[in-house]
């Protein structure tokens, strides 16, 4: 039901799921908990929302922190967009390192993103929808990021992206002390 692709971060996975397309258009599986359970997926996910962002916005580097981090799993449903995870996990073999995927809604694939990881986005169509399900609801107290420029990334060429005043205000990537582990 779901290729599973892996990524440079452990437990970071892309999903490819089958895309049924015709002459009315196209029909896509974004989640099925037995065939999650199967890959050894989180499959019970609190929330979903979704985000709308014009060319040039980039979204993050956002995560929750204990106790209510949460598993993420993101698709595109309208656009296209470059998706950013960076590993937060101290202990791990990939901390502070980073994968990109390329999302979009004629792909339909997905980026899974176990808790301890921070993601972010860049928007690379005229408009892009970003669909989230996460295993914890938010939790404002928790609510946190880091700067999206101090990671290494290599975002697309532009001469100023679009950013919140919030996404600016983050600590570095060096300044932040992660309060996750790597469980492995």
């Amino acid at each position: 039901m779901f290729q599973r692709l892996p990524s440079a971060l452990p437990g970071c996975v892309e999903l490819q799921p089958r895309v049924l397309s015709d002459a009315r258009g196209r029909f896509v599986k974004t989640f099925h908990a037995a065939a999650f359970q199967q890959l050894g997926l989180c499959d019970q996910f609190a929330e979903s929302y979704y985000s709308v962002s014009q060319r040039g916005v980039i979204r993050g580097l956002h995560f929750q922190t204990p106790p209510m981090a949460h598993t993420k799993l993101v698709y595109c449903v309208a656009g296209a967009v470059l998706d950013v995870v960076v590993d937060l996990r101290v202990g791990s073999p990939t901390y502070g390192q980073h994968a990109l995927f390329e999302l979009s809604a004629e792909q339909g694939n997905s980026v899974y993103i176990p808790a301890g990881m921070a993601h972010g986005f860049y928007t690379r169509s005229e408009q892009a929808t970003l669909v989230y399900q996460v295993s914890t609801v938010y939790a404002p107290q928790h609510d946190a990021g880091i700067l999206w420029n101090s990671a290494g990334i290599a975002w697309p060429e532009d001469a100023a992206p679009i950013l919140s005043e919030r996404d600016q205000q983050f600590p570095t990537l060096a300044e932040f002390v992660s309060p996750f582990r790597d469980a492995e």
